[in-house]
């Protein structure tokens, strides 16, 4: 026998639209699952209650993964040698991808275990797929600098490798603080330079736009804590 890890994807947004963005064959996988190691235990039990209206809950052991610390890592190695069937959930969105799962996911590749990807929503490429920006070569560099400075200075050095590589440049922030990294984008980037904004992925009031970074002037929008995907783009052939 051999332990499977699922990685079980989750909503991106709690609008019940967003649930469309899930295939219902989770279904299948969460049923033979046995233990699951979720980012946030109270987000990962309201979705499977709700893409599984029957399910018991409480039947599953459920560990949380935080920061996967040594505790879960020695207990998920434990799951392993028992060859259970686990499953692996983000907070939102894709397991492993700008998540605290792939630590898990790394051990389950050093003991040999079967690991099955399943598909569902990723806001990362999702905003890449609507932008309209170069999707042959692209980045995501995760959170940029809590310092204004900083933040700047790393903003202005992803605006010239996307220009010299002609690659599409993504990040995010924290919901609270969109509005101040969109106020260092418009202050820092070159008026020809593209933006594409991207809120609320999934749910009904998704928007995703891109512009250059002199017509966002013309009319800013309040992101104040919406979750939200930038992706910047300094070459002259979009």
């Amino acid at each position: 026998m051999q332990a499977k890890i699922f990685l079980i994807p989750i909503v991106l947004h709690e609008d019940e639209n967003a649930l469309q963005a899930i295939p219902s064959y989770i279904i299948d996988a969460v049923k033979s699952c046995s233990v699951f190691y979720a980012e946030n235990e109270r987000t990962a039990r309201r979705f499977l209650k709700k893409i599984w209206k029957e399910i018991n809950i409480d039947a599953y052991t459920w560990h949380t993964i935080h920061k996967a610390e040594t505790e879960s890592q020695q207990q998920f190695q434990a799951d392993m040698l028992q060859n259970k069937t686990i499953g692996i959930m983000s907070e939102a969105g894709c397991p492993g991808i700008a998540d605290p799962g792939q630590i898990l996911i790394r051990i389950a590749q050093q003991n040999n275990a079967k690991v099955i990807p399943l598909v569902g929503p990723n806001s990362i490429l999702l905003a890449l797929m609507a932008s309209g920006m170069n999707g042959q070569c692209f980045q995501f560099v995760g959170y940029l600098p809590v310092d204004a400075q900083e933040r700047k200075k790393k903003l202005t050095e992803l605006e010239n490798e996307s220009l010299k590589k002609n690659c599409t440049q993504i990040f995010i922030e924290t919901p609270y603080r969109n509005n101040q990294l969109l106020n260092d984008i418009l202050n820092t980037a070159k008026s020809e330079t593209q933006l594409c904004i991207a809120l609320d992925i999934t749910a009904s009031t998704e928007s995703i736009q891109t512009k250059k970074i002199k017509d966002w002037k013309q009319g800013k929008p309040d992101l104040h804590k919406r979750p939200a995907i930038f992706l910047l783009y300094a070459a002259n052939n979009y």
